[in-house]
């Protein structure tokens, strides 16, 4: 193409080459995304068969600290799925607006926020996580793997509408029968 000829004087068939390229791209792009997707799938499985196997409650929410964030995730609707739960996952894990999942017990509605933390989770993040509740009109489960301390406890008191699940609660999702 030569400077200054314009756009119009391209051939339909170079246009077509074109409109092929990109959706090309995108569908390399959409099909990573779902591999990464049945990757962090595949790897929860493996993380919810090997939780029983670890000696004691303190070695498992080690390990649980330690595992990629989105497994973790992964991990938190593979288990309510093993239980008979509908669940519904979310199509991207970065840029989720703080809704990691959802989950619906006995015809309700929870939104599920997932924190895989080694220190204590951030009153910030219980607040915004409340926010989108209230704003969507249903319950929700915060869920973290690591420490509630007391400004977290009042936020969460602020927010009725969310439950906590952490430390036993949280292992008892995860193992339905911890030795």
């Amino acid at each position: 193409m030569r400077p200054g000829l314009p756009l119009e004087s391209l051939g339909p068939l170079v246009w077509w080459l074109l409109l092929l390229g990109v959706l090309s791209w995108i569908a390399l792009l959409m099909g990573a995304n779902v591999s990464r997707h049945r990757r962090y799938q595949r790897q929860a499985q493996r993380i919810l068969d090997r939780l029983p196997q670890l000696a004691g409650d303190g070695q498992r929410l080690t390990y649980l600290r330690k595992i990629n964030p989105y497994v973790f995730e992964e991990l938190l609707l593979t288990a309510f799925a093993r239980q008979g739960y509908r669940i519904q996952r979310n199509r991207h894990y970065s840029g989720d607006g703080g809704l990691d999942g959802q989950v619906w017990i006995d015809g309700q509605r929870y939104l599920i926020q997932a924190k895989r933390y080694a220190r204590a989770i951030t009153p910030t993040h219980v607040a915004e996580f409340g926010a989108l509740v209230r704003r969507e009109g249903c319950r929700g489960l915060f869920v973290h793997t690591g420490r509630t301390g007391t400004k977290s406890r009042a936020a969460l008191a602020s927010f009725p509408e969310i439950e906590l699940l952490s430390g036993q609660r949280l292992l008892a999702l995860l193992i339905k029968d911890i030795p």
